[in-house]
């Protein structure tokens, strides 16, 4: 999916989301809360939850942004969280949070990228991203490299925009994402550009059964999507086979 944040450039997408991410890191964890009206902080902790379920010692964060996710699952006892993102901004607001939060010890934040990451195969127990996905320039090769990392057995769980299917959710859903997500970025932000291709990239970020069969065809099995929120975001969990 090469969508891209700022079509007057020619630099790649790869680029483009760590100029963009750079460039609204100070304001992203409040916006974040703004447009899903509080929202993000649930669908975080039942992320968290999955993950947690299967008691894993050792756990990638994918697009760890300021580490909102990584810090919900630093909440449960004896697990070690690298978190990794492309942008070196929002990296440097998450250190300061986990260390005003004690948690350096636990959570290790690096600069990495997903479709290419630096760590063996077979090495993570499981694997959380929040809002991450639609991001990748390549999701096929994202999706395979998340896939080599971890272990057979283990587990992945993404949490990830979705378009309700039914009237008048779904058009209500449009009017919202394409007009006053926007606005508030250029307000907040001061850049409408990031936050109309946040909202349009959620809108053509391939959903519910397409993404699920996108998994699969990565070598995923156990596959399961599990809606949030009347539609408006998706749980996707899924399984590294134990023969892979």
């Amino acid at each position: 999916m090469n969508y891209k944040p700022y079509k007057n450039l020619n630099s790649s997408k790869k680029e483009q989301i760590i100029t963009m991410f750079d460039r609204i890191a100070n304001t992203y964890d409040r916006l974040n809360g703004l447009i899903t009206f509080g929202m993000d902080k649930k669908w975080r902790k039942r992320v968290a939850k999955m993950i947690a379920s299967n008691h894993p010692s050792n756990i990638l964060d994918v697009g760890t942004g300021t580490g909102a996710l990584a810090i919900d699952l630093a909440k449960q006892p004896s697990v070690k969280i690298v978190g990794i993102d492309i942008s070196e901004e929002m990296l440097a607001l998450g250190r300061k949070k986990i260390r005003h939060l004690g948690l350096d010890d636990t959570i290790t934040m690096q600069l990495d990228d997903a479709e290419a990451l630096s760590f063996d195969s077979n090495v993570f127990d499981a694997i959380g991203i929040g809002f991450g996905v639609r991001n990748f320039e390549n999701l096929h090769q994202g999706l395979s490299e998340l896939l080599r990392v971890l272990k057979p057995g283990g587990q992945l769980v993404i949490l990830e925009t979705a378009v309700p299917k039914y009237f008048p959710l779904k058009q209500g859903y449009y009017l919202y994402s394409r007009l006053m997500i926007p606005m508030l970025g250029k307000i907040i932000s001061n850049d409408k550009l990031a936050y109309e291709y946040l909202s349009d990239s959620a809108g053509i970020f391939p959903h519910g059964e397409k993404f699920s069969a996108l998994l699969k065809e990565s070598g995923f099995t156990h596959v399961k999507d599990n809606p949030q929120t009347l539609g408006i975001v998706s749980i996707y969990s899924a399984i590294k086979p134990l023969d892979n």
